[in-house]
């Protein structure tokens, strides 16, 4: 059972972030260049000049931002930024996509082209000061988050329907060994978007195209799923006080006018109350 939280249409909402010392949710409307977030207040959101979809959390008053052309430290009171490192600055064919900070204060974020353009894109990690490159040759970077018992990261590239996972170093984080497929959606002809790892280790998948996000165990068996009133479900995140509340943002993008006409909810950001018990989003640290 799920119901519209906020019914601000987002061409392509994406990258929601549970704050957890504010207890406020934030998101991005990729495609329409802004960062949305409600509370008992009411709405806000920032522009942009340019494509931003990720962020993580660095104190109470400031946000780790991704955009197209780097990861930047952006300031919640005045809405000012200032870059912290170059993304792919040098290439337009690219923007960042997907992204969330590790146990060890890192941050992972994935690029792909911005016309989905064929292995255009890579998943990176910053820690420490440096971003490294992690896994080159990505058409559309997605579904990053982390285990609870630091042993594993998962991500996919949207376009293989394989949710990949890699195993982790303990002492920092770094990946060791090769990735290997922790769930195969081509049989069911799926489409993996953002993900979440939830206090059990389970994974909560939004399925492009689907309207749902679907559960999975630790093992990949198919445990349930939570149904949207949109398509095109993009990237799931537990909030609220103890963490059990499902947050879904959707996109409008591509659609129809007869579909966004017959079905105008596509594009808002929705809500599960006890879909189960997520962790707390994880402080970068840079």
């Amino acid at each position: 059972m799920s119901s519209v939280f906020d019914d601000r249409v987002c061409a392509l909402g994406e990258g929601p972030l549970w704050h957890p010392t504010r207890q406020q949710l934030f998101w991005f409307d990729i495609v329409g260049k802004r960062l949305l977030t409600r509370t008992t207040d009411g709405s806000q959101e920032w522009q942009f000049d340019e494509h931003v979809s990720a962020a993580g959390w660095l104190d109470h008053d400031t946000l780790l931002i991704a955009s197209e052309t780097g990861l930047w430290r952006f300031s919640l009171n005045d809405g000012s930024r200032e870059l912290v490192i170059a993304l792919e600055a040098d290439n337009p064919i690219t923007r960042s996509n997907d992204g969330r900070a590790d146990p060890w204060g890192g941050f992972w974020i994935g690029t792909m082209g911005k016309n989905a353009e064929k292995d255009a894109g890579a998943i990176y990690r910053l820690y420490k000061g440096k971003l490294r490159d992690l896994f080159p040759s990505i058409t559309i970077s997605n579904a990053i988050c982390f285990s609870p018992n630091r042993q594993f990261a998962y991500f996919t590239d949207t376009v293989t329907q394989l949710v990949m996972r890699q195993q982790l170093e303990q002492q920092d984080g770094w990946p060791t060994g090769e990735a290997e497929v922790y769930l195969n959606l081509r049989s069911e002809n799926l489409n993996p978007d953002g993900a979440v790892i939830d206090d059990d280790g389970n994974m909560w998948l939004a399925q492009w195209g689907a309207s749902r996000i679907a559960c999975y165990s630790t093992d990949g068996q198919f445990i349930n799923d939570i149904k949207f009133d949109a398509l095109q479900a993009s990237c799931p995140a537990f909030g609220g006080p103890e963490l059990r509340t499902l947050f879904c943002t959707t996109a409008a993008v591509d659609l129809s006018a007869e579909t966004r006409a017959q079905q105008p909810s596509n594009g808002m950001t929705f809500l599960s109350e006890n879909a189960g018990t997520g962790q707390s989003e994880h402080q970068v640290i840079l």
